[in-house]
């Protein structure tokens, strides 16, 4: 029986799919997998961090937060010319997809957006799915962005809205769905996910799955990310993620928004090559990768650490970009 695209989910729904005993979840979300992708395929991303540091908010999991005391050092802007060339060389490393991000509160109408406006023209023309994620965006700034070629938009919900106020009170929950709106409404894609290891408990995982599973339109991208735990933010004592709650999670994701690409984010340089297996086998099919010069401000595996892992288990980059129409997410 063909699978339906739902977004009338109930959290009971949700609830009854994450609890079932693991196996049969995981069973569940690879059959749904391999319906709408091909299990075969990991699309690769790569994420620079343009403009590090210095945020004004207060996320209780992000060392670039100005009033922690962390070892990220704040960092202007990019020059243009230098993200290119990180651009060209994600792509000659095998991703389809450049995510650029910037340690912003919000866009605003200023010289600094001009360029990200430049950058996203420059990445574009590589014929790399270009993604920002900047903080808040109106409606207008978003329009910027799409007509200078950004396919995508990163904003995470990051918990549930019930827990939302534990991790964040600088920024409400609503402001992130005005984003994910305009960003919406504009024409761009959504990459909209959110972060295990919060301290939230499973009701939450499950609201939050609800959010992005009833919108008027999935997120083209769900990223999953398992906290990494940064010295000196307010959750640097946290537990470690327990793989089985990451792939629970994924799993998840992969039955109640079938098209979306899952990515497997945050947390993985934590994770075995065998962990990491699980998440693909339970519907994972898009990573970060990248070296540390890239300029992440958490550690990924490296590109070849990535390579040699696909070949242990029969995977391989997707070799075209979403948009070039490889695969049925739009």
């Amino acid at each position: 029986m063909k699978t339906k695209i739902r977004n009338n989910w109930t959290k009971e729904e949700i609830q009854q799919i994450y609890d079932q005993p693991l196996m049969e979840l995981i069973y569940q979300a690879a059959t749904v997998h391999r319906e709408f992708h091909n299990p075969a395929e990991v699309q690769v991303c790569t994420l620079l961090s343009v403009k590090t540091g210095g945020c004004p908010e207060d996320c209780s999991y992000c060392g670039q937060a100005a009033r922690y005391h962390t070892d990220i050092h704040v960092q202007a802007l990019l020059p243009t010319e230098t993200v290119i060339d990180h651009a060209k060389k994600a792509k000659k490393n095998g991703s389809t997809r450049f995510c650029m991000a910037a340690a912003w509160r919000e866009v605003r109408d200023n010289r600094d957006f001009d360029r990200i406006i430049d950058m996203v023209k420059g990445v574009n023309a590589l014929g790399l799915e270009v993604c920002c994620t900047l903080g808040m965006l109106t409606e207008q700034q978003a329009i910027r962005l799409q007509e200078a070629g950004l396919y995508a938009y990163n904003h995470n919900l990051d918990t549930s809205e019930h827990y939302y106020d534990e991790i964040i009170s600088t920024r409400s929950f609503d402001n992130r769905i005005n984003t994910i709106n305009h960003v919406r409404k504009a024409g761009i894609t959504v990459c909209s996910g959110g972060i295990i290891g919060l301290g939230e408990s499973h009701k939450d995982r499950i609201s939050m799955l609800l959010t992005l599973a009833t919108m008027h339109k999935h997120p083209e991208s769900v990223p999953v990310n398992a906290l990494a735990r940064v010295k000196g933010t307010p959750l640097e004592n946290n537990p470690k993620v327990d793989i089985w709650d990451m792939v629970r999670m994924i799993a998840t994701a992969r039955i109640v928004m079938p098209k979306a690409m899952v990515r497997l984010s945050a947390g993985r340089v934590e994770m075995s090559e065998t962990e990491q297996a699980w998440c693909f086998m339970a519907g994972a099919n898009s990573i970060f990768t990248g070296e540390q010069e890239t300029l992440l401000v958490t550690p990924n595996p490296g590109v070849s650490q990535d390579m040699k892992m696909f070949q242990t288990l029969g995977l391989q980059p997707l070799a075209k970009g979403i948009k070039e129409g490889s695969c049925t997410t739009i």
